[in-house]
């Protein structure tokens, strides 16, 4: 079964963490007219950090009932995290090959995309035949369905009560510090 994948990120406590939200092509749709319930008028997209405590409950608590996984890949980082960043982004795209997933999105940073640029084009690029597997950077304004992989990065860095409210769709947690 072929899978889209939707990525953002999140630091904290020393730590860099990958989001991917994990969606069935059946069910993009569906999750996207989802999504717009989140917003309130006159917003245009949803970043977990900004919202009230009461509202991020609310949310979270939304969806992990959604139909969607989420995986998170983590690693330490000090000062300078585009490294751990990209060998987060390489352990992904590997799981999204053996999952024979078609699409990938990754929230822009702007500038900043060429280094996952290079990842993907350095993985892809011994079979980009066989592979079926493509990838864009879009800014969340265009694609919400980015916003589940940002809520679920914030609820899992912030631990504790938050990251048990989306255990429900946290289908693993990859520690790329541990062999």
């Amino acid at each position: 079964m072929t899978v889209h994948a939707f990525v953002d990120e999140s630091a904290r406590n020393g730590r860099y963490l990958i989001a991917a939200a994990i969606v069935k092509p059946a069910e993009v749709s569906r999750l996207r007219r989802s999504m717009s319930q989140f917003l309130l008028p006159g917003q245009r997209e949803l970043h977990f950090k900004k919202e009230k405590p009461t509202r991020r409950r609310q949310r979270a608590d939304a969806m992990a009932r959604l139909p969607v996984e989420v995986r998170l890949y983590s690693h330490a980082w000090h000062r300078y995290d585009e490294p751990v960043r990209q060998a987060c982004m390489a352990r992904l795209v590997r799981d999204l090959l053996d999952r024979n997933a078609q699409r990938l999105v990754i929230d822009s940073r702007s500038n900043k995309d060429v280094h996952d640029e290079r990842t993907l084009r350095r993985l892809l690029g011994p079979h980009p035949s066989t592979s079926l597997l493509v990838y864009e950077h879009l800014d969340s304004t265009s694609e919400s369905l980015l916003w589940i992989a940002d809520v679920v990065a914030w609820c899992h860095g912030a631990g504790a009560e938050w990251r048990k409210r989306v255990d429900p769709i946290t289908a693993a947690v990859m520690d790329l510090d541990r062999p």
